[in-house]
Parts: structure tokens; sequence; C-alpha cells
């Protein structure tokens, strides 16, 4: 049983927007049903150039559903410009967060968006000599570099989480292990990119849950405390309200990791310990 918070569980129970759209300035449709989620997504602009209507169609479950649903909210009222810069991780915020597993419905929901504007702005979508890394769900090398990327995963099944690739047969994820390690070695690379050291990473760890992280935890009655950090894992406990929420495995992931990972290092991963 997944644990969804209440705005997923709203959207998905009453999904806004369902339809379609005649004569839309911008259509699309991704994934498939034989893979397990498929979307239409389309919007119409209105005079003054801003997504007036947006709508959808979707074969999924209860995230795929709700993202599609949340997607076609936050859209309405933003210029195309606008909504080409909006994000899975956005849609995932908006509707509270959404399970790990379950990441890919936004990811979903992010491609239709765009494949709707390049539609509508007369570019072609997803070109067919794409290399396809994973046959199961027919997914990408340049959608598993971009999940990587934008999201800074570095597990196979943080992946799978985002992409869905490798959660078939699994023939696939020493292709997608050995993309995770390039990006990595990428980011290390950089020039002019800071060495840390343990001791100098600890202390930023800590500085930045006490700044920017455990203000908000405590301002919803919880709370978080650093219990070691061993290599790029960051061990925590939590506390007050935290410890009993249903959801705290995704405030750790989508807002204790995503901010450490920003302002720390970007290869961290928190894991949730009992201490």
């Amino acid at each position: 049983m997944w644990d969804y918070t209440d705005k997923v569980k709203d959207h998905f129970l009453n999904p806004r927007n369902v339809g379609e759209i005649e004569d839309a300035d911008g259509v699309a449709e991704v994934g498939s049903i034989a893979c397990g989620d498929a979307l239409k997504f389309m919007f119409k602009l209105g005079p003054d150039g801003k997504i007036a209507e947006a709508k959808f169609k979707t074969f999924g479950c209860a995230s795929a559903i709700a993202s599609a649903s949340a997607l076609t909210e936050m859209v309405k009222g933003m210029t195309v410009e606008e909504a080409s810069k909006v994000t899975n991780q956005d849609i995932a915020n908006f509707l509270g967060g959404l399970p790990q597993e379950k990441m890919h419905c936004s990811v979903l929901g992010r491609e239709a968006l765009e494949m709707a504007i390049s539609n509508y702005q007369g570019s072609p979508g997803k070109a067919e000599e794409e290399k396809i890394v994973c046959e199961c769900f027919g997914v990408t090398e340049k959608e598993i570099e971009r999940a990587i990327r934008e999201n800074r995963l570095t597990s196979v099944e943080e992946v799978t989480n985002y992409t869905k690739a490798g959660g078939g047969c699994g023939n696939c994820h020493d292709t997608i292990r050995e993309i995770i390690d390039r990006i990595q070695a990428e980011v290390r690379d950089l020039p002019g990119r800071p060495k840390l050291s343990n001791i100098k990473k600890i202390k930023m760890i800590e500085e930045t849950l006490e700044r920017e992280i455990r203000p908000a935890l405590k301002h919803d009655g919880g709370d978080i405390e650093l219990v070691d950090v061993v290599g790029n894992r960051v061990l925590v406990a939590t506390r007050g309200a935290c410890a009993s929420c249903q959801a705290s495995n995704q405030t750790m992931k989508n807002f204790v990791e995503v901010k450490l990972r920003e302002l720390v290092w970007p290869e961290l991963v928190v894991e949730e310990v009992s201490a």
C-alpha cells in the first residue's frame, strides 16, 4: 500500500480537466498501455497568449491520474515559455510529494507537456533514432540521462522509480549503472568544483539541516537529527510529528535529500534510521 498525500488522493478521486479539447493548440500522447501508463495531454491558448484550457486522458495508477490532473491545473494561466520550465519535481511538489516508486508518473506528465509544446511549435517529438536502453518500457538513454541530471539520481533503483527503466527483466541494469557512473564522473570533474573533506562535508550537512531543513519541519511539529555520515550516506532520525508521519519517507527524499544535494553535495543519499 502506497502512502499518498491528501492532495494526491483528492486529484485521484476528483481529477480535474478530464477530457479532450476541440482544436487544441498543443497535443501529445506519451507512454503506452502495454507499459502500464499512457497519457494524452492537450492545451489551448487564450487571446492573451496564455494557456486558457488544459485537459487530459490517462490510463494508469492513482499517481498517474493525480499527476496529470495536477499538471492541467498548474499550467493554466502560464505562457508557453513558462510552462516549458515546469519540471517533474514541480508536479510532485504541487501534490505534496509522491512515493519514490511513483515518481515516474510525474516524469510522464512532464514529457507530455514538453511534447505538446513541441507539437504547438511545430517541432518533432521524440526522435525515433534515440538509443533504447530499457526494451521492456521503451526508455531511451537520453531520457535516463535527463532524469539522473535533473533529479540527481545515484542508483539504479532511483532511475527505475523515475523512468521505469530497469523495472522489467533487469537486463539493462548494468547499462543504467554505467550511465550513472559517467554522469557522476562528469560532475566530479567540473572545473572549479570544490573538494570536500569528510569533516567539511559533515559540517556543511549540519549547517544545512539547522538553517534550511529543521525550521520547516518544526513548523509542522516535526524535527530531524543527524545520526551519522558514511561516505555519501546521510543517516538521520526523525523526531516529533515526523516520526509518526506516514509520508516521512517522501519528506526525506523529496525535501531533505533534495536540499542536501543542492546545497552540500549532489551524490548524497538520505537514509532514515532508528536512533
